[in-house]
This record gives structure tokens, sequence and C-alpha cells, in this order.
């Protein structure tokens, strides 16, 4: 009996919003598979009837994923190419896919990937901030507590960062950042490749007034310069300038250490010099 060749999974790149962002390559890809996996039929349906592609789709989403795994391996075992969209940009990006793509990765599967534009690299190169590094967060939490606590772990970020959100959800989100951030430089992207795309260059606090005042609509790609590194520095400095050393060295005494390497270990723990500690702890 003859074994059948395993099929291949593409990752297709698609539009963001100007259709005519298609590359040859991914027309070729979507018109020669077998069928197509996509995160909203109806939005695929649109860029396919643009494109004069019939295709049969099946719905592969965040809540259906886990239990399509399977059905889309058991297609691939038959011989299948098969494609795999989000509803715009660069699937896996905060999109499906990823446990899919983690299973045929662990066992040896055949993936290529068909590159496109994406909302997140779209957005910082026309910003004007600065893309030296970045750092991409895609969505938040919807819940209040778990947002906050991401927030918090970034405060201290030094480098420029890149959220995705929903116009609905922008509000709540900014006041956060604001609460947790304080003041900064931002850029509010909309409507990325569109008739009405628009860059916003402001602030936390004029951000809130204007959405306030006149709302938003549009997906939206939320760029937030990162802390200053001198205000970090100093900042840290200050809060060093508050730490009793002789407490941290106690600490170190009693856990079994002696006093010459629990000064040392502090001194190295704050970043200080050594004999600054020392001459702390001399009663000691």
């Amino acid at each position: 009996m003859e074994v059948r060749e395993k099929g291949t999974l593409y990752l297709v790149g698609t539009p963001i919003g100007n259709l005519k962002d298609i590359t040859l390559r991914a027309i070729e890809t979507l018109q020669n598979v077998d069928l197509i996996l996509a995160e909203d039929t109806r939005q695929t349906l649109k860029l396919l009837n643009h494109l004069n592609i019939s295709k049969q789709m099946i719905s592969y989403h965040r809540h259906n994923e886990d239990a399509k795994v399977q059905m889309v391996v058991s297609l691939l075992d038959e011989g299948k190419n098969i494609a795999l969209v989000s509803d715009a940009g660069m699937p896996i990006i905060s999109d499906p896919g990823q446990g899919l793509v983690r299973y045929l990765v662990e066992n040896d599967y055949k993936i290529e990937v068909i590159p496109g534009v994406t909302a997140l690299i779209t957005a910082i190169v026309k910003s004007g901030m600065d893309s030296t590094r970045f750092t991409f967060e895609g969505f938040l939490s919807v819940a209040k507590k778990q947002r906050i606590k991401r927030l918090n772990e970034l405060k201290e970020e030094i480098r420029t960062m890149i959220f995705y959100e929903a116009p609905h959800k922008i509000l709540y989100t900014l006041k956060d950042m604001y609460e947790v951030f304080g003041e900064r430089n931002i850029c509010i992207c909309r409507e990325l490749t569109k008739i009405h795309e628009e860059y916003f260059h402001t602030t936390f606090k004029e951000a809130i007034k204007n959405i306030e005042e006149n709302g938003i609509k549009g997906e939206i790609v939320l760029i937030i310069e990162g802390i200053n590194e001198l205000e970090l520095e100093a900042k840290k400095k200050e809060e060093l300038e508050k730490i009793d050393p002789v407490e941290f060295v106690k600490i170190y005494i009693n856990s079994g250490l002696d006093k010459k390497e629990a000064i040392k270990k502090v001194a190295k723990e704050l970043g200080v010099n050594k004999n600054e500690v020392y001459k702390k702890c001399i009663k000691l």
C-alpha cells in the first residue's frame, strides 16, 4: 500500500486594511491549497471574493482551536495542503494558531510561512517613536487586576512598548497606564492602511481627555515610550538611599554568613562600595 506524503501547513499573511497589500505569493498559495483555516470565514470570504478565489474554508478561532488541532493533523496526514489565515495581518500574532503550530513543530510536520503586513511593524515605523529596540505586548487582560499587574511589571521598561487595543477598551487601558506609568509620550495608531488611517502623537492625559470628549473608532495599535534611562537610574538611586544596609547585613549574618561575607553580599546587591557598607556596620 502506497503511503501518502503528508501535507503542508501554510501560515499566510493577509492585508490589515488595504486589500492591495496582499502578496503575489500569498495569492498563489490561497489558490493552490486544498482548504483554508479562517479565524472568521465571513471576513476571509471578502478577501477571497476580491481575489476571485473559491476555496473550502473551516472556522478556526480561539474558542474552537483546541478541539480542531487533531482534525487539522488528520487532514495533513491525508496529504491535504492547508492555509491558516487570521482576519488581518500575520496569523499567530495575537491570533489563534499557536497551539497548532507548536504541535506540528514538535511532530516534524511541514510548515511554510508566507510573510505579509503586520500591524505592529506598520505602526511603529510610521509613528516616529524609537524603533531601535521595542517590546510587543499584544492585548492586555480585560480583567483590571491582571492588567494592572502586567503594567506594574512594565513600568521600568526602557524600550518602546507596543500594544493592541479595541476602541471600547482603550479609555480604561489609558487610564490604567497613566496611573502606573505616569505621564508619557504616546502614539495612538488607528485604521492602519485604510481610508481613515490616523496617528495621534499625544500623552496619556491629553489622550484620555480627547477620547472622553470625542470617542474613538477602529482597531488600535498603541505605542508607549519607555522610561528614560537617566530617570530610571535616578529613581533607583533614590530608592537605594532609603535602604538601611545594616538591616540587610544582620539578616545575612543571622542566616549563617560571617560579617565580612554578609557585607560583601549586601554591597553587591545594592550596587554600592563595600567600604561604605563596612563603615555603617562597624558596631555590629
